[in-house]
C-alpha cells in the first residue's frame, strides 16, 4: 500500500490514502443525529503509510478520538475574516504554537518541509483537554473548542466561511496582510464569488473545508465518523479515500515534491473549468464531525423539470422534447465511447403528449398522393429528407435511398437546393405532423370509441362508497365521452355471481341476467349488452342512478374477478375499447383466485422476495395477452383496506397498455373527490385507439428493449390498445456497428391509431442528434430527466427478478461509474483535488438517484412499505412521463403562510410564493403553514406555533380536532378561498392525477411521520442516508478508481 508507484499519488489502490481499516467503519450503527451532524458522515482520511510520527502521549485509537475535540482556540479564532480550513502540518516557526493565520492562495517557497505523520491506519495524535501538545508532533489541530459529541455547541457558530463550491479560478485575490504564512494556499475571504452559477454557498456553513486545502489526506488529519444508521443500499466499500493534493496534478511530482508544497506549479489554466463541469468541494476540517460538505451548496432541482433544448437552432425541426427526449442528444460513434458511458442510452416517448401552449400538431391529408415514405425503410417524409434532381428525387434521411417524389407532390428547388413551396408543406418544416391514413392502412373499419365497466358489487365494495361514487362519475361524463355520437358502452357487475344488462334502445329499464357457473362462462344477449351511447341513453342514465340501491343491502363477500374478465373479454372482443375494472376485494371465486401472501416475513431479504412482487397465476398475463391481441385496454381501479395482490392484478393492465389506479382503504367520504377526478379525466380525456408505435433510426444504431405499459408483438413493434397523453414508454439504444461513420442520426416515432372521431391517423415524432467522437460532448448533451426516467424504469425492473437491495444498488452504481469516468476526463488537466466534479446538466442526477432509492417502489424492506402499495407504486411509475415522474421523486415542498396573511393578492403573488424549498426538516419552521405537493397527494402541514387565529380561518371549528379526522374544505373566509385558490392553481398544472388533501399537524405521530417525515428525501429516514451523506459515499467511490 503507497510503494508500488511512489512517484504517483494514485487515489486509491496502492495510494497512501487507503481504505479505512476494518475497526473504523464510516458507517456506524446509531439513533439519528440532530442539528448539523445529521448533515453527512466523516469519512475518516488516512495518512501516508512512508512517514511516521513518534506518539507522545494522549489518546490514540480509531474512534475513540472522534468524540474529542483540541483545546480551545486563542481569542482571534472569532475573527469572522479567518475561514477555519485544514492545512498541512507545518511547524509553527514562532509564537504561540497554536496561532493560526489564513493561508496564501499560493505557494509559499519559505514553507518548512513537514516531517512526520502517523503510520497508517492510526490516527495523529490528539491530546487530552488543557494540555498542549509538544510542537515536535509538528500538528496543528483546529481551532474548536471542546466538546464531546453531540448537538454541536454554540461557538462553532461563529462566523466561518464555507468553501467556494466551485473551481478555486476565482480565488486569485492573494493577501499579503497576514505576517505569518502556515501553509500552502489562503483560505476563502468573505467576498467569495462563485466561479458557477447556482452554488453559492452560505457563509454560515459549520467547519466547512475549502476546497484549495492541500494535503488533506496525507496530513495525518483523522476525520471522526459521525454515528449514522447504516444506509441499507450502499455498498460500503472501505473508508473514505482523499483525493490527490489540489496543488498537484496527477504523476507530475514525486512525493517529496507533493509533500513539499512550496515545490508545486503555479496554478494556471483553471479559467476554462467553469466551461466544463461544476463542482463541490468535499473537505475534511481535522477533528470536526461534519463532512466537510455544505448542504445549502448542494444542487436541488427546485425549479421542477427543464427540458432540454443544448441543441439550439442547429435542430430546430426536431419535434418537441416532450415527445422524445434522449438521454444525451449527442450519439456515440463507437462501441468503445458507448462502453464509457455508464448511463442508459435510449429515450422516453410520449407520443401523445399535450402540445406546448400555443401550438398544435398539424394534420395532413395526402389525398392524392398517398403519404410519401421510403421504399426501403418506410420512413414518413419529414424535415430532414433532402431533395435532388430538380425536385424529383427525395433523399431518405434513415436509409440514404433515392426516392421518385410522386408528380402530385413535385416541387421545384430554389438556388439553396430547398422547395419553393416549403411554406405550404408542415410536414417538411415541422418535427412532428399527423397522416391522415388511407384505407391500406386499416385491416377493417375504424373502431368506435368503447368504454366497459365491469364493477365488483361485494359488501366491501357497497360499503365503502365506491360503487356509487363510480356511477355518479360515469352519468356526469356521459357528455363529454369521446366519440359521440358512434361511443359505445357496457356494464358487467360481480361479486360470486356475474350480472350482465340488457340496456337495449327500446327498453325503458335495464334487464339483469345472473350468470352463477363460474367454470363455463356465456353470454346471454351477446348483441344487447353493448350498446350505443346516443340510442340507449335513457336506458344507461336509468340503471346508472338505480345501481348503488341495486346492491345496497348485499353481503356476499365473494369476488368472481377472473370468470368476470373472461366474460368481458367474450363481449368486447369483437369491437376491442377500453375496459375500466373497479376491484374491492381479492378474487377468491373460479380461475384467476388469488390467495394471501407476503405474510412470511423470512422471505424478506433473500433472493425469494422478488417473487412476491410479480403476478402468482399466470391467468391475468394471458389474459391481457388476448386483450391485446383483440384491441381491449385494461384499465385497473383497485379499492381496499386489505391485501389484494396488485402484483397480479396489475399484469392486466401492464400488458394491455393501461394503467393501475390504487386507493387503499377507500372510504368515499374521504377519497371520493380522487376517485372522481381521475375516472373523469380516464373517460373524457384524448384517447388513440386500437395503436401501434415502431421507433425507427438511422443505418448503425437501433431500439433493443423497451420499459412500460404494453405488449411487444414484434421485435420493435409496441402494440398499444388504448393511448392517450398520460402514457410514456422508455426505449434502449444500442449501437450495431463498432463505429458510426455518419455525422447524424435520425429518430422517428410513428404512432398509428385511431382517433375517436372515426379517422385512421399516423403521427409521426422525428428528431436528429449528431453523432460525437468525445465522451465530454457526450454529457454535455445529457438529459437529466430522460435518465433518471429510464433508471427508474429499469430499477423496477431489476426488483421484480431481484432484491430490492440489489435495485438500488445498481441505480447507485452506474451513477458512481458514470461520475468516476466524467472525472477521469479532466484529471488531467484540471487539479481536482477533494472536488467532487459532474457535469452542469447532470448537477441534480445524485439527487433524483438518492430519491429514487427512496421512493416507495424501491425503499426499505417489508416494514417500510406494505406490497400492495409498493406494487401499485412500480406499475405507475413505468407509465409516467418524465415531468411526472421528476416531480413524483422529488416533490415540492412550498411556504403558504405569508401568502395567505398578505392583503388580497396580486397577479405575479402566485409566481412569487411558488418558490419551492429543499426537501429537508430545516425548511419547515413552526410557526409556518406549508404545501407539500409530489403530483398524487397534498400534505398541509401546521407548524406547533402557528397562529392559532388562521388555522380557525382555515379550518373552522375543525381546527381543535385531530387532523386525521379533517377534511380542507371551503369556507367564507378571505384565507379559506386563497388557500383552495392556491391548491387549485397547483393542481390545474398536472391534471394526470388528483392531489387529495392530507392535514398534519406537527408532532402528531405516526401520522406525520409517513405522510411527510419519511419523504422528505435529503433527511436520513429509516435507515437511509440523507443527502449529504449520499454524496460524499459517491464521492468516496468516484475516488476509490478514479
Amino acid at each position: 500500500m503507497g510503494t508500488e508507484n511512489p512517484g504517483r499519488p494514485n487515489p486509491v489502490t496502492g495510494s497512501p490514502f487507503a481504505a479505512a481499516p476494518p475497526t473504523v467503519t464510516p458507517f456506524l450503527a446509531s439513533g439519528p443525529v440532530v442539528g448539523s451532524e445529521a448533515l453527512g458522515f466523516r469519512p475518516p482520511a488516512q495518512p501516508p503509510q512512508n512517514t511516521m510520527l513518534s506518539m507522545s502521549s494522549g489518546p490514540v485509537a480509531g474512534s475513540q478520538a472522534s468524540g474529542f475535540r483540541p483545546n480551545n482556540p486563542p481569542a482571534r479564532f472569532n475573527d469572522p475574516s479567518v475561514a477555519s480550513s485544514p492545512t498541512a502540518y507545518v511547524p509553527p516557526t514562532s509564537g504561540p504554537p497554536f496561532q493560526r493565520y489564513p493561508t496564501p492562495q499560493f505557494p509559499s517557497v519559505h514553507q518548512a518541509p513537514p516531517t512526520q505523520a502517523p503510520p497508517i491506519g492510526q490516527p495523529p495524535f490528539q491530546p487530552p483537554a488543557g494540555q498542549l501538545p509538544s510542537p515536535a508532533s509538528f500538528h496543528p489541530q483546529p481551532q474548536v473548542p471542546v466538546v464531546p459529541m453531540g448537538s454541536p455547541p454554540s461557538s462553532l457558530n461563529a462566523p466561518q466561511l464555507s468553501s467556494d463550491s466551485s473551481s478555486f479560478a476565482s480565488r486569485m485575490n492573494f493577501q499579503p496582510s497576514f505576517p505569518r504564512m502556515d501553509s500552502s494556499y489562503s483560505a476563502a475571504t468573505a467576498t467569495l464569488q462563485p466561479s458557477l452559477p447556482g452554488y453559492v454557498k452560505q457563509a454560515n456553513a459549520i467547519s466547512q473545508a475549502s476546497p484549495m486545502t492541500p494535503f488533506q489526506a496525507q496530513q495525518g488529519s483523522y476525520a471522526a465518523p459521525t454515528p449514522t444508521p447504516p444506509p441499507p443500499f450502499l455498498p460500503q466499500q472501505g473508508g473514505f479515500a482523499q483525493p490527490p493534493p489540489v496543488g498537484t496534478p496527477f504523476g507530475l511530482h514525486s512525493r517529496d515534491q507533493i509533500q513539499h508544497p512550496g515545490s508545486a506549479p503555479p496554478i494556471g489554466g483553471i479559467q476554462g473549468l467553469a466551461e466544463d463541469f461544476s463542482s463541490l468541494s468535499v473537505g475534511s476540517v481535522p477533528g470536526s464531525i461534519d463532512s466537510g460538505l455544505d448542504p445549502k451548496a448542494l444542487p436541488r432541482p427546485l425549479d421542477g423539470d427543464v427540458e432540454p433544448n443544448s441543441l439550439g437552432d442547429a435542430y430546430s425541426m426536431n419535434c418537441n422534447p416532450r415527445y422524445l427526449r434522449l438521454t444525451t442528444s449527442a450519439v456515440p460513434s463507437s462501441q468503445s465511447l458507448l462502453s464509457r458511458w455508464h448511463f442508459p442510452l435510449g429515450a422516453v416517448i410520449c407520443p401523445l403528449a399535450e402540445a406546448p401552449d400555443g401550438e398544435e400538431v398539424p394534420v395532413i391529408n395526402f389525398v392524392s398522393t398517398g403519404i410519401i415514405r421510403c421504399r426501403r425503410c418506410r420512413t414518413y417524409v419529414n424535415p430532414h429528407v433532402t431533395f435532388t434532381d430538380s425536385g424529383r428525387k427525395w433523399c431518405c434521411n434513415i436509409c440514404a435511398l433515392l426516392n421518385e417524389v410522386p408528380g402530385n407532390y413535385f416541387a421545384q428547388l430554389d438556388a439553396t437546393g430547398r422547395r419553393i413551396d416549403l411554406d405550404q408543406r408542415p410536414e417538411l418544416t415541422k418535427g412532428s405532423v399527423e397522416f391522415v391514413a388511407p384505407t391500406e392502412y386499416m385491416v377493417r373499419p375504424p373502431m368506435p370509441p368503447l368504454f366497459f365497466f365491469l364493477i365488483d358489487v361485494s359488501v366491501s365494495a357497497v360499503r365503502s362508497g365506491m360503487i356509487e361514487v363510480v356511477a355518479q362519475t360515469i352519468k356526469s361524463c356521459l357528455d363529454e365521452l369521446p366519440g359521440y355520437p358512434r361511443t359505445q358502452v357496457g356494464f358487467i357487475t360481480f361479486d360470486s355471481t356475474i350480472h350482465f344488462y340488457n340496456m337495449k334502445s327500446s327498453l325503458t329499464q335495464p334487464q339483469m341476467m345472473v350468470v352463477s357457473d363460474l367454470d363455463d362462462i356465456f353470454v346471454p344477449l351477446p348483441d344487447d349488452l353493448l350498446v350505443n351511447l346516443s340510442e340507449s341513453r335513457s336506458v344507461v342514465e336509468a340503471f346508472l342512478d338505480s345501481l348503488p340501491s341495486m346492491f345496497q343491502d348485499n353481503v356476499n363477500v365473494e369476488s368472481a374477478l377472473g370468470p368476470a374478465v373472461k366474460a368481458t373479454f367474450m363481449v368486447m372482443s369483437q369491437l376491442g375499447g377500453k375496459l375500466l375494472i373497479f376491484q374491492n376485494t381479492i378474487p377468491s371465486l373460479g380461475v384467476g383466485r388469488l390467495k394471501l401472501r407476503g405474510d412470511d416475513l423470512r422471505v424478506y431479504g433473500t433472493d425469494k422476495e422478488h417473487a412476491l412482487r410479480i403476478p402468482e397465476d399466470p391467468f391475468y398475463k394471458n389474459m391481457a395477452a388476448e386483450c391485446t391481441k383483440y384491441q381491449i385496454g385494461v384499465n385497473v381501479y383497485a379499492f381496499s383496506d386489505k391485501y389484494t395482490d396488485i402484483a397480479s392484478l396489475g399484469a392486466l393492465a401492464k400488458y394491455s397498455g393501461g394503467q393501475i389506479y390504487y386507493y387503499p382503504s377507500f372510504q368515499s367520504a374521504t377519497h371520493g373527490e380522487k376517485l372522481r377526478h381521475e375516472l373523469a379525466r380516464d373517460l373524457t380525456r384524448e384517447t388513440a385507439w386500437e395503436a401501434v408505435m415502431r421507433i425507427r433510426c438511422g443505418k448503425g444504431i437501433r431500439f433493443t428493449s423497451y420499459h412500460g405499459n404494453f405488449m411487444l408483438r414484434s421485435t420493435d413493434l409496441l402494440a398499444l390498445p388504448a393511448v392517450d397523453c398520460d402514457k410514456a414508454y422508455g426505449a434502449q439504444l444500442s449501437l450495431e456497428e463498432t463505429l458510426l461513420t455518419s455525422k447524424t442520426v435520425y429518430f422517428q416515432v410513428a404512432l398509428l391509431y385511431t382517433a375517436s372521431c372515426g379517422e385512421r391517423r399516423i403521427r409521426v415524432h422525428t428528431a436528429a442528434v449528431p453523432v460525437v467522437a468525445d465522451l465530454g460532448e457526450m454529457y454535455r448533451q445529457a438529459d437529466a430527466g430522460a435518465i433518471v426516467s429510464l433508471f427508474a424504469r429499469l430499477a423496477i425492473e431489476k426488483s421484480l427478478s431481484h432484491k430490492l437491495e440489489d435495485a438500488r444498488s445498481s441505480v447507485q452504481l452506474r451513477i458512481v461509474k458514470a461520475l468516476r469516468e466524467y472525472r477521469n476526463l479532466y484529471a488531467m488537466q484540471h487539479r481536482l483535488g477533494g472536488r467532487m466534479i459532474y457535469p452542469e446538466l447532470l448537477k441534480f442526477l445524485p439527487l433524483y438517484g438518492l430519491a429514487l432509492c427512496k421512493s416507495a417502489a424501491l425503499r426499505g424492506g417489508y416494514a417500510d412499505v406494505q406490497l400492495d402499495d409498493r406494487c401499485a407504486a412500480g406499475f405507475t411509475m413505468m407509465a409516467l412521463p418524465v415531468k411526472t415522474m421528476l416531480k413524483l421523486l422529488y416533490p415540492s415542498l412550498i411556504r403558504v403562510d405569508e401568502y395567505l396573511l398578505k392583503p388580497s393578492a396580486q397577479a405575479d403573488e402566485f409566481k412569487n410564493i411558488m418558490k419551492r424549498l429543499p426537501l429537508t426538516a430545516e425548511s419547515l419552521d413552526s410557526r409556518g403553514l406549508y404545501v407539500y405537493d409530489d403530483g398524487f397527494r397534498f400534505v398541509v402541514w401546521f407548524g406547533r406555533m402557528f397562529s392559532p387565529d388562521v388555522a380557525m380561518n382555515l379550518l373552522g371549528q375543525d381546527a381543535a380536532v385531530e387532523f386525521s379526522k379533517v377534511a380542507l374544505g371551503k369556507h367564507d373566509t378571505e384565507m379559506s378561498r386563497k388557500l383552495m385558490g392556491l391548491l387549485k392553481k397547483l393542481r390545474d398544472s398536472d391534471p394526470s392525477y388528483y392531489q387529495l388533501c392530507n392535514l398534519v399537524r406537527q408532532g402528531e405521530q405516526p401520522r406525520e411521520g409517513y405522510l411527510l417525515l419519511t419523504n422528505l428525501v435529503e433527511d436520513q429516514t429509516g435507515g437511509a442516508s440523507g443527502y449529504s451523506d449520499w454524496m460524499v459515499q459517491i464521492h468516496r467511490q468516484v475516488q476509490q478508481n478514479a
